[in-house]
């Protein structure tokens, strides 16, 4: 679970926030793990006092198992850590890029220590909840609705990040650096959500776990998969084409929405949980982004908060034996209800606290300066997480050894460089070296770099631009909002030219870029002073001429 995250996570912010979002999906499994065995695990699972908390058991050293468990103590403890981790760990997401690091760890230690444990005790550790007939088979309010409350609160206390929302109240879509990091991550959660789920069973000595978790495997898979493909139909229809992001959303969606009932509902009733999750997991996304103004870069306070609610509450419907639907009765779904409205209510208040005193303290947010240079560097001193893809040597060159002089073994035709005398230098033939520059779309590079190469241009500076011309660029969404760029991917060639006139090179240039729309490019033609050439020191119109070496 915890690589699944970290990778969805870092994909979908922004590269000078990767290492940061990495550091802190390790760190709160690594805080988590001494905190849940020395405090947590013993408030979750201890001794029930009065069904709202048990007896706290440091380093678990009281708890036991029966005999015919199918499994020991510290199988148990592992298991739980791991799912006390992946409700600390959703808050990252709400909160990331503009949270310290610092105050990060703080949190994450507190849910570990009591918010998770406390609300889990009611609904696996032998609570009121339980005791009511309350069904959370893997964790769709325990978990994950615990995880997306505490984001939600925390993420509306912490505030957007710098240049989200508008003075007029609109939204600027900012998006992820790396969708591939995110699919990634999305289909590591996917897998481990066999064990999330299936492995709830905490055994498969015999039969019946055998076929309960084989029934559980099949309903977690069906609602991920019917999730992902509703969200990519339903944005497909809303949007006008289909978005990555939100159909990434929609499988974990999916699997958040089956985790209560996956042991209860049919295969047909996980289909019909999928379909629901897809459809609300995008709504969500949109009122909490653009209606509530809570900025969740990831989407984690729906994907977790709201379908963790509502598959609790569906598995009170669809439920085979039990659901309303089935039999008729209201009973189970209404104590679903109740469940799902106490959990809300206790980690609200439970998470304000916390976030408010860190806050108050030592503060949650890093200072815009620090915002707009990336966590990665001013928390972590880390120029950049893709250090190798940075336009810096990894080793000095030396100069010791190069020739301080050009060295005319190297072009044993011209012994010395010709002096260029004065400013816009002439050719024999008389005009002036010229530099021709062309701007155009990057799909009509290819013809017109043969073209030009077919009238003899042997050299050309080709560089990737950004920009737009009277057409303003395109519009493009991401998540359900517009991205604040006017910019339109370009190609400038920039070439310089003695021998071969500018008008031959822009008359080939317009028979192959014209289309007579928008976009079909520009040309500029502009004079240059001098033009040497650094291996043999020639200057002006030889030092555009090349020999074989």
């Amino acid at each position: 679970m915890q690589p699944g995250f970290a990778m969805c996570e870092t994909g979908l912010t922004r590269a000078k926030n990767a290492g940061n979002i990495v550091m802190k999906n390790v760190m709160d499994f690594a805080l988590g793990t001494p905190a849940f065995w020395i405090v947590g695990f013993g408030l979750m699972f201890g001794t029930d006092i009065g069904g709202f908390i048990g007896t706290p058991d440091f380093f678990v050293t009281k708890f036991t198992v029966g005999k015919d468990a199918g499994y020991p103590v510290m199988a148990f403890l592992i298991f739980q850590t791991v799912f006390c981790a992946t409700a600390a760990t959703i808050v990252s997401g709400s909160m990331a890029e503009r949270t310290k690091f610092s105050s990060y760890c703080i949190y994450s230690i507190l849910i570990s220590l009591f918010i998770y444990p406390v609300s889990g005790h009611w609904i696996w550790g032998g609570g009121w909840l339980v005791q009511m007939g309350f069904h959370d088979f893997a964790g769709s309010t325990a978990v994950h609705m615990v995880g997306g409350v505490c984001a939600c609160i925390g993420a509306y206390l912490l505030g957007p990040r710098i240049g989200k929302y508008n003075a007029d109240g609109s939204v600027n879509a900012i998006p992820g650096h790396s969708l591939p990091l995110a699919t990634l991550g999305v289909f590591i959660l996917w897998f481990a959500w066999f064990g999330f789920n299936g492995c709830s069973t905490v055994s498969l000595t015999g039969d019946e776990a055998i076929l309960s978790a084989a029934h559980i495997f099949m309903t977690t898979n069906m609602a991920a998969a019917i999730a992902t493909c509703t969200v990519m139909f339903f944005t497909w229809f809303r949007y006008g084409k289909p978005d990555v992001s939100m159909t990434l959303n929609g499988a974990l969606a999916g699997l958040v929405a089956i985790t209560a009932g996956c042991d209860l509902v049919t295969v047909p009733g996980a289909f019909l949980i999928g379909i629901v999750a897809g459809i609300t997991v995008v709504c969500s996304i949109e009122f909490i982004d653009q209606k509530l103004k809570i900025d969740d870069p990831v989407g984690a306070i729906s994907v977790h908060g709201v379908c963790g609610a509502l598959g609790t509450v569906l598995t009170g419907l669809l439920a085979e034996k039990e659901g309303w639907l089935y039999c008729g009765d209201p009973h189970f779904f209404m104590t679903q209800v109740t469940g799902v409205a106490s959990v809300i209510l206790y980690v609200a208040i439970a998470a304000f606290i916390v976030f408010k005193t860190i806050k108050s303290t030592v503060g949650l947010r890093v200072t815009a300066k620090e915002e707009i240079a990336g966590l990665d560097f001013e928390e972590h001193g880390l120029p950049s997480a893709y250090a190798d893809f940075m336009p810096a040597p990894e080793h000095i060159f030396d100069t010791s050894a190069l020739p301080a002089k050009p060295d005319p073994v190297l072009n044993p035709q011209r012994e010395t460089a010709p002096s260029v005398p004065g400013l816009h230098p002439v050719t024999p033939d008389g005009h002036a070296y010229s530099l021709v520059t062309i701007i155009t779309s990057k799909e009509r590079f290819l013809p017109l770099k043969n073209a030009l190469e077919k009238i003899g241009i042997t050299g050309m500076t080709v560089t990737e631009v950004h920009g737009y011309g009277l057409q303003k660029g395109h519009a493009e969404m991401y998540r359900g909002a517009s991205v604040v760029s006017r910019l339109l991917p370009k190609i400038r060639l920039d070439i310089v030219v003695s021998a071969i006139s500018p008008r031959i090179i822009i008359e080939v240039a317009k028979q192959v870029l014209y289309t007579g729309k928008y976009g079909d490019g520009k040309i500029f033609v502009s004079t240059i002073d001098n033009v040497i050439k650094i291996r043999t020191g020639e200057e002006g119109f030889d030092a555009l001429q090349d020999y074989p070496l």
